[in-house]
């Protein structure tokens, strides 16, 4: 049983923070202040061009997205943490990504949804810290406030950010999810960053579908796949329908070619093993779900978020860039007349598509 300290040696309890949140399952975490100084001019910058697109509250956060004390005053260290997610089975993404016939779902959202999982071990992480050192200021968030949490992560040493903006871990790639505690603790900050191992290599650049990511470290999200199919609610601009391939809900692609994530491991969290067969489920089989085979088949999942009507409309762009067949032709026209007019147009575009072919 633990003993509540009089006079916390925080030295001793950063380290065993580190244990603690292996011990939940983290496989890394990490120590660091608030200062995010160049990553605020970093984002002003590219809030300003406007590339942030619909996310209308990333302009509305400003900058208490990269001043933490300004989010949780009191916040003087934030504790990172990053966790495995790539599922150890079923079909290799590259392949399905080869098949127009199947849906490519973003392997982050095969199985589970993170967002709870992550807080319930963040929570459990805080919980024990407060069973040591007494009560304290703190407040848990894995994307669910405005938190610059890659670069916190990368100042709490568990990796650096990549070209494609995704954080890399020298010895794990980038299939990881991350999370933070803001805590009023003055904990020990790690002194020993990882530098930045990209190199000249700009693998993810050129494999990008819709060239979203327009230079080193810049990303345009009104360009992005993610961005399309997942955050934008209105139609997809036609410009990029072709692009996406048979990408249904998020991409991959950025992090499938990069040459660090043949370090990456497999998640241990049986959460995040494929549900649902959406590893590479046929892309009419989804089409054809209901709304409330949708739910159900989604329930617990990151998918529900985007709702039925962002599910059809981007799987009738994928329709509309797969194989020409009657039975394609037909899904499409059975759904022609849907009471979603964002559904209609998309379903149109699509079947033109094949009256071109």
């Amino acid at each position: 049983m633990s003993t509540r300290i009089t006079h916390p040696d925080y030295k001793t309890l950063t380290e065993n923070i580190r244990c603690w949140g292996t011990e939940l399952g983290f496989q890394q975490v990490g120590i660091t202040g608030t200062q995010l100084d160049d990553d605020e001019v970093h984002l002003l910058n590219w809030l300003q061009n406007g590339m942030h697109g619909d996310m209308s509250y990333m302009e509305r956060h400003g900058r208490r997205r990269s001043r933490p004390a300004d989010l949780l005053p009191g916040t003087i260290r934030i504790i990172s943490a990053r966790m495995d997610y790539l599922p150890p089975k079923g079909e290799h993404p590259e392949k399905v990504l080869d098949n127009p016939e199947v849906a490519y779902v973003s392997r982050y959202a095969t199985g589970r949804d993170y967002h709870k999982l992550l807080r319930q071990r963040l929570q459990k992480l805080a919980s024990k810290i407060e069973s040591v050192a007494g009560q304290f200021g703190y407040r848990v968030f894995v994307d669910s406030a405005p938190v610059l949490e890659k670069a916190l992560a990368r100042n709490a040493g568990l990796g650096w950010i990549g070209k494609h903006s995704n954080l890399i871990n020298r010895k794990a790639g980038s299939w990881f999810f991350i999370g933070e505690i803001y805590t009023d603790l003055p904990l020990s900050i790690d002194q020993s960053l990882p530098t930045n191992h990209c190199g000249t290599c700009t693998a993810c650049i050129d494999v990008c579908p819709t060239k979203a990511i327009i230079g080193p470290y810049k990303v345009d999200a009104r360009r992005c796949i993610s961005y399309l199919t997942i955050e934008l609610r209105g139609p997809i601009p036609e410009q990029f329908r072709p692009l996406i391939g048979n990408r249904i809900f998020g991409c991959d692609d950025c992090q499938l070619f990069c040459p660090w994530n043949k370090f990456a491991n497999c998640t241990v969290e049986p959460d995040f093993h494929i549900r649902n067969n959406l590893d590479s489920p046929l892309l009419i089989d989804l089409f054809n779900w209901t709304e409330g085979e949708f739910l159900r088949h989604t329930e617990g999942s990151a998918i529900r978020r985007i709702g039925y009507e962002c599910w059809l409309r981007n799987i009738a762009v994928a329709l509309g860039n797969a194989p020409s067949s009657q039975e394609v032709i037909t899904a499409l026209v059975r759904k022609k007349d849907h009471s979603s007019e964002l559904v209609r147009e998309h379903v149109r575009w699509a079947l033109a598509q094949h009256e071109c072919r």
